[in-house]
């Protein structure tokens, strides 16, 4: 799964919110279906929909009905090789192909997307830093290792020739005689196909083989615009467009292969030795892939007709129970979205872990994820849950992803959402949709090409942002209503973004049509207000999910010492008091500087929730110096001579900040110097202090802004976590004490 972008932002409270979304954009099976029989009157009244639209809301069922039992209008008869010594598949295809259509054919179009390897500039930027991070380690595998493609050996008809052009990821195929509507015609496509090394969708790397985009594909046809699909795949993002099929495949592999493919699988001897026949029967099924490797594992485990199955390699022992984990994990899900919007009709589903780099990719009836360590929990996989989704938003119902991607990304980063939400996950929930109100410039239903490097955030982000607008408008019994009713219209089927709005305004009303059409075709798509977080909650999520991070920080670095600066924030989040102390009977100029420092602290805590008290006056401080001061953590803020803290604990300071290697007095009288430091308290060895300070009576204008910088820096997550640092007059870093 993408990480979603978000747009620059400068102040403080921005920062973090842009972080948070960076950072987290991360029970027993029951099989559950939405009969026709369901109450749809009481639908219908509350709804308001007319008799007609009542009337068609049947018909489309029965129809989706009919469709899941009927035989799909392609089939395919795939018999191919493996070659894994020159890493080639040589296959032919025996395609069936009924014209669904109005209008007579003259012409079959089928997808070459595997052509997509022929370069590098047609190659999808998904996979490119991995690559080249895979040709660093292998620099004897050449630039033209990474390509391949497939050519085209012929197309033919009942033994005789058809003519046909190949070329841009398109085999157009001329018929001898026009496909009349409702007609069917059987063809032969010979082929033969140059696996590229590394990672594409198809691909070879270490003792793995990727097989997505292996064959000629039938192109979509589209009877209002007469013509059939040829956009090459996508650089970008992606762009799969296909109808469910009929796929019976044989596929000849070394015999020490296992490969993972949707459907019914079987295997039986090869005449050749060393080899075996794998076959695999998947009706209705959006595409056909496989997987290929002889090292895998699998564990698998059958509830109520589902069998689940997970692929994986490695000799960890404790890695069987994390497989476990996620296959029960996998069955709650399936079962979640079952009954939210319709039952998963396959008898199987199956999990692979490859060598994919930071996202999980989907197809259908199977996922494929990265590897995961033996102590990876299911509960923390947000990509897992947003990949089965696909399930239901990509497989079953399919969509244009080159121009309409909303429909697949944005239901199924919805739907993920919604199942975290109904586990009780404080991150992952809804309250992960209200985070990012900010409008974007963009439709939520641009194409790929339109949304370039924001795809993320406008089909991920955006368009689960007015999927939640829509459920919070109508409320949750109406919206799972909806939504049974959008998966039976369009099962089987492809959606569009036209019959999105239709079935909207069918089952919930012309309001929530207009409402979501708005949302998706204009631009700056912004939360309804009330639905977004309030300050208070924003704040109490922004401390739930940035805890553990700090608390992973702190607790998972080898030696780590007690003293840094980070660790104060780590305990105020715990619950710890924390006190800032401001210098006293100082300048004007200084007394804003403390100010402004104090307002940069003030507005990182309040972002987090965390609580604080603030100590401007020196008798006020006396007061408080034993009792509560003496258990509170402690941020000094200004010169040390205005401080009533340093003046009152100077000397155990200076033995402290000693044994953390600054020399104290010589750090507190460098001319112009300003910087800071963090030491036990020295009331409490359970307690730390920290002093922003400058020398002198104010800082500089130049030192002033890397000043307030550096405050920033030092208490939020990076890669530095500082005991200590100095800054010279201009503020340019000077010398410092961190781990990295």
């Amino acid at each position: 799964m993408h990480v979603p972008k978000t747009k620059p932002t400068n102040t403080i409270k921005k920062v973090m919110l842009s972080t948070i979304a960076l950072t987290l954009a991360a029970s027993p099976f029951v099989h559950t279906t939405y009969a026709a029989s369901s109450n749809w009157s009481s639908l219908h009244a509350s709804a308001g929909t007319t008799q007609k639209a009542f009337q068609m809301q049947q018909a489309s069922r029965m129809r989706s009905q009919a469709m899941s039992q009927d035989q799909s209008p392609i089939q395919y008869q795939i018999k191919a090789r493996l070659d894994e010594k020159d890493m080639t598949i040589t296959g032919n295809q025996i395609v069936t192909y009924r014209n669904t259509s109005k209008d007579t054919l003259q012409e079959l179009v089928m997808h070459t997307y595997a052509d997509a390897n022929r370069s590098k500039a047609t190659q999808t930027i998904m996979y490119t830093s991995q690559n080249e991070q895979i040709a660093k380690e292998h620099p004897e595998k050449k630039a033209s290792a990474f390509l391949g493609g497939i050519d085209i050996v012929k197309v033919s008809q009942q033994g005789e020739k058809l003519l046909f052009d190949h070329k841009n990821q398109a085999l157009r195929v001329q018929l001898k005689t026009p496909l009349q509507p409702g007609q069917s015609i059987t063809f032969q496509v010979d082929y033969r196909l140059d696996i590229p090394y590394g990672m594409q969708r198809i691909s070879y790397y270490k003792d793995q083989i990727n097989g997505a985009h292996w064959f000629p594909v039938m192109s979509v046809y589209d009877e209002t615009t007469h013509q059939w699909n040829k956009m090459p795949y996508s650089t970008s993002f992606e762009s799969d467009f296909y109808t469910s099929s009929d796929f019976d495949v044989e596929f000849n592999v070394p015999e020490t292969y296992q490969v993972v493919m949707p459907g019914d699988i079987t295997t039986k001897d090869s005449a050749e030795q060393g080899r075996k026949v794998v076959t695999a029967s998947a009706a209705n099924t959006r595409e056909f892939v496989f997987f290929a490797d002889p090292n895998l594992k699998v564990e698998r485990e059958t509830r109520n007709g589902l069998t689940v199955e997970y692929f994986y390699s490695g000799d960890d022992p404790a890695k069987k129970a994390a497989v476990d984990k996620y296959i029960d994990y996998a069955f709650k899900v399936i079962a979640f979205y079952s009954e939210k919007y319709g039952k998963y009709p396959y008898p199987e589903f199956r999990v692979i872990e490859t060598y994919v780099d930071g996202f999980g990719v989907e197809y259908s009836r199977l996922i494929q994820m990265p590897q995961r360590s033996a102590d990876a929990l299911p509960e923390d996989d947000s990509t897992f849950v947003h990949e089965i989704a696909h399930q239901w938003f990509h497989a079953l119902i399919g969509n244009d992803s080159e121009t309409e991607s909303f429909l697949d990304e944005g239901f199924a980063d919805f739907s993920m959402v919604y199942f975290l939400e109904k586990q009780g996950n404080k991150l992952g929930g809804f309250r992960s949709i209200q985070l990012d109100p900010s409008p974007i410039d963009l439709p939520i239903a641009s194409t790929n090409e339109a949304a370039g490097e924001m795809a993320d955030y406008v089909f991920y982000q955006k368009g689960r942002q007015a999927i939640y607008q829509l459920y919070r408008s109508v409320g949750e019994q109406k919206f799972d209503a909806f939504m049974k009713e959008y998966f039976h219209r369009f099962v089987y089927q492809n959606a569009t973004i036209d019959g999105l709005l239709s079935t909207i305004e069918d089952v919930l009303g012309k309001e929530q049509r207009q409402d979501m059409e708005k949302a998706l075709l204009q631009p700056d798509f912004e939360l309804k207000q009330e639905y977004q977080m309030s300050e208070k909650e924003l704040a109490a999520y922004m401390h739930d999910a940035y805890q553990p991070q700090y608390e992973a920080v702190v607790n998972n670095i080898p030696n780590l010492p007690y003293e840094v600066m980070i660790r104060l924030m780590e305990k105020s989040f715990r619950g710890e008091p924390l006190t800032i102390v401001l210098g006293d009977q100082v300048s004007k100029a200084a007394a804003k500087q403390q100010e402004q420092a104090t307002s940069q602290l003030i507005q990182i805590f309040d972002v987090f929730d965390l609580k604080y008290d603030v100590v401007r006056d020196r008798k006020e401080l006396k007061q408080k110096l034993k009792r509560e001061i003496g258990s509170s953590n402690l941020i000094l803020v200004g010169n040390a001579k205005s401080n009533g803290i340093v003046q009152a604990l100077k000397k155990n300071i200076n033995v402290r900040a000693n044994g953390i290697g600054l020399a104290w007095k010589d750090a507190m009288n460098a001319s112009g110097h300003s910087g800071a430091y963090v030491i036990k308290h020295p009331y409490n060895q359970n307690r730390l202090m920290l002093h922003y300070y400058w020398n002198g009576d104010h800082l500089s204008a130049n030192a002033s802004a890397s000043f307030m910088e550096k405050i920033l820096e030092s208490l939020t997550l990076s890669n530095d976590l500082y005991q200590f640092y100095e800054l010279d007059g201009n503020g340019k870093l000077k010398t410092s004490k961190k781990v990295e």
